[in-house]
């Protein structure tokens, strides 16, 4: 195990950058991928890792450790630095810039929540409005200052689920990827939300009150 925690930055667009910033902790390990090098500086922090193959951005030829990839691999940029965050040890995980934009990154970098928990780690991924984890039998807890949680079917079988202290609960339910009614419930006032999947893995996405669209 580690020390501190693994941030990975990937290159989609960031509009809050104050959003982003409030997240990290003093002991932040950070791993810019390609792209990502561009909100090095808005995001005012200085990158520990770059690995990327570089036809998103110049590869920067500084003093900092660098790994650059082939343009012709399996992993995406941001799969391999994920990865690596496994192979250095880290257990806990910090997702930024890394939805929005082209779908299918954002639907692969969705997946890349679902390899760490996999395997053992705890992983949050934060964009402009809201943050994602994954939720299996292990509770997730929502506190009622998020505006709305939505929890969606994206990794398949999802089921025996526990929806509590909300405007819309379940008990022993069943998402399926092609009805998707688990989106924009509320908490309860004054009372803390708790959800559990017991058969699958669930996407449970939290959407901060002044980000309402």
């Amino acid at each position: 195990m580690k020390n501190g925690r693994c941030v990975i930055v990937g290159g989609a667009i960031i509009s809050d950058y104050e959003i982003v910033r409030s997240q990290f902790r003093l002991n932040d390990f950070f791993v810019f991928c390609d792209g990502g090098l561009y909100h090095e500086k808005a995001l005012g922090v200085s990158a520990d890792l770059i690995v990327g193959d570089f036809d998103s951005h110049p590869n920067p030829q500084r003093d900092v450790e660098t790994i650059v990839l082939p343009r012709e691999k399996d992993d995406t940029d941001t799969v391999f630095a994920a990865k690596e965050g496994l192979r250095r040890g880290f257990d806990d995980f910090l997702l930024v810039g890394v939805v929005g934009g082209r779908l299918d990154h954002t639907i692969a970098n969705l997946g890349i929540l679902l390899f760490l928990d996999n395997n053992g780690k705890k992983a949050l991924l934060v964009d402009d409005c809201s943050q994602m984890e994954v939720v299996g039998e292990k509770p997730i807890f929502v506190e009622d200052d998020f505006a709305y949680f939505s929890l969606v079917n994206v990794f398949g079988e999802m089921g025996k689920i526990s929806i509590e202290n909300s405007k819309f609960p379940l008990k022993d339910g069943e998402i399926r990827a092609d009805y998707q009614y688990g989106v924009s419930n509320e908490v309860l006032p004054g009372k803390i939300a708790k959800i559990t999947v017991g058969k699958g893995k669930g996407l449970l996405i939290k959407i901060r009150r002044n980000k309402i669209q």
